[in-house]
């Protein structure tokens, strides 16, 4: 069963080239970091913060592109974590079925902040399992 989690904290360095976000358990004390590059935490950090811009970026097109083709974003889950890489997949309801797209955990995270409101982000227990403190 997954778990649904929150985005608790984004951390931006200028001198770093990997970034991290961390997940958070909504109903629980369970959290855990996530290494990303810089644009996807500018974009997730962006958009946590209401910030927006003339023309839409990646993930607003990303958007754009699922709700113009009649589907509607419905979750994300971090399901499998595999030499210690994430994996994580979109879900889309379309004509009453869930599409489950392939996805890096960072994309997946910022087309959920992207959205209004924000997507559920879920993670699989045993990758929680893993890597929960």
């Amino acid at each position: 069963m997954p778990v649904k989690m929150n985005l608790s904290r984004i951390i931006i360095s200028e001198i770093n080239s990997e970034q991290v976000i961390y997940l958070q358990e909504e109903d629980g004390e369970r959290k855990f970091p996530i290494l990303i590059g810089i644009f996807e935490a500018t974009s997730i950090d962006r958009r946590v913060k209401s910030d927006r811009t003339t023309r839409p970026l990646t993930h607003d097109l990303v958007v754009n592109v699922i709700e113009a083709l009649d589907g509607e974003l419905d979750s994300v889950i971090i399901n499998e974590l595999k030499d210690q890489t994430y994996f994580a997949k979109l879900l889309i309801r379309r004509d009453g079925e869930i599409i489950e797209v392939d996805a890096r955990p960072s994309d997946a995270i910022a087309v959920a902040v992207t959205c209004d409101p924000h997507l559920p982000i879920y993670v699989a227990e045993d990758v929680l399992g893993e890597v929960g403190d």
